[in-house]
């Protein structure tokens, strides 16, 4: 199994309409690879819009909705960017919550571009050290995370990445938190 370092994991996907659809695919991709059973989790059910920058994507499943699922039955969380996903699942309050609970449990999570904002509404980003789309420096940093321009940031098992261009790094970085599992500083 050493090829496979996230077999029998369990790794949920949060996102709605508007995610940015590399941003999804390419860690899934990676994630499934390395032995982990992924499940898209929304707050909408049937399916959601994948975008490529400003262009209209693929329509995605989604598996769960996120009002009838919980962090305990995950091992580990990604979050992808695109504007109007996080957006949207920062004024969902079933969204942020379950957001919250990974961290609550110490469970690895993985951000990418504006999908810290979804963190910064679950008031999770305190004293800790991130990275993300150059326009979330100002958010994160007034809810107190320390904010960097690196390709990838992890700070006791939340990863954090700036865009696509850094996706080889975050979800190398990724798989490795999920596959080391709960982080006693990652709670909330």
């Amino acid at each position: 199994m050493a090829d496979q370092p996230l077999h029998n994991k369990r790794i949920a996907f949060l996102a709605t309409d508007g995610f940015e659809q590399v941003e999804l695919t390419q860690p899934w991709e990676a994630i499934q690879e390395a032995g982990a059973n992924v499940v898209l989790v929304s707050p909408k059910d049937g399916k959601i819009q994948g975008m490529n920058h400003d262009e209209k994507g693929d329509l995605f499943s989604v598996d769960e909705n996120v009002r009838s699922v919980a962090a305990e039955n995950f091992d580990g969380l990604v979050l992808p960017g695109g504007v109007a996903n996080p957006d949207s699942l920062r004024m969902d309050e079933n969204s942020v919550q379950f957001v919250r609970e990974f961290f609550e449990q110490g469970k690895p999570v993985a951000a990418i571009c504006h999908g810290l904002w979804t963190l910064i509404e679950a008031d999770v980003v305190l004293d800790r050290k991130v990275t993300s789309w150059p326009s979330l420096k100002t958010d994160l940093k007034n809810a107190g995370a320390h904010w960097v321009d690196e390709e990838c940031v992890c700070d006791e098992g939340l990863v954090t990445s700036r865009n696509p261009d850094d996706l080889p790094a975050f979800c190398k970085k990724a798989i490795e938190e999920f596959a080391e599992g709960k982080h006693a500083a990652q709670t909330a």
